[in-house]
Formats: structure tokens, sequence, C-alpha cells
């Protein structure tokens, strides 16, 4: 069955800290309903992207490590769930689950040889 990434993006500045009872009780649900109807195979929140490493390869074959993302942006991944779903469709209908319950935008994608 094809798996899915569903990727919440935070905002640079994002707080975790900061995140209301409201919208954890949110994501707490609709973590619940993944796993009951049996879509949910992993999910997972992420540090801040200034914590990154990002890791390049350099002529030569050297391996050059920087801090922070690897790409600048106002938005990063914050969370992620790895979701198991029989059509794009379905997993696009969980991303607005996620949309809502997380109040931040989504990313929905499909993995190779899911």
């Amino acid at each position: 069955m094809p798996q899915y990434l569903v990727a919440i993006h935070h905002p640079d500045d994002f707080d975790p800290a900061k995140e209301s009872e409201e919208t954890v009780r949110a994501i707490d649900r609709l973590n619940e309903e993944m796993i009951a109807a049996g879509v949910r195979k992993f999910a997972g929140g992420l540090h801040g992207a200034k914590e990154a490493k990002s890791l390049r390869k350099r002529a030569g074959g050297e391996v050059h490590v920087t801090d922070g993302p690897f790409i600048e942006a106002k938005e990063h991944v914050g969370g992620f769930w790895i979701l198991e779903c029989t059509t794009l469709e379905e997993a696009v209908a969980w991303g607005r689950k996620a949309v809502v319950a997380c109040g931040t935008p989504v990313e929905v994608r499909e993995f190779y040889g899911g």
C-alpha cells in the first residue's frame, strides 16, 4: 500500500512551548483517529531548524558540516506523519485534518515504492 509523508510547516520562529492547549488536544485527537483508522505508521515532531546540521559533499569527497538548515526559508518542517493510504486523495483528506488540528500549512507527498 502506498505511504505518504504529511509534513507540518512551522514558521522559522516557532516556539512549541507557546502551543495552545486546544491545539495540543486537537493534534492528540487526530493521532488517535489515525491510529484507529490504521493509517498512521509513524509520527514525530522536530526540534527547530536552527538546531539542524546540514551536510554537503565537496570536491574530493569531503563532507562539510554547517549549523542550521540546508535551505534558508521562513518556514521549515516542524513535524510529520507517515501514513499508509490507498490513494493520494485519502492522504490529502488526512492532510486537511492536520491543517485544521495544527493551524499551520501541511504538505502531502507520496514515497517512491510505497
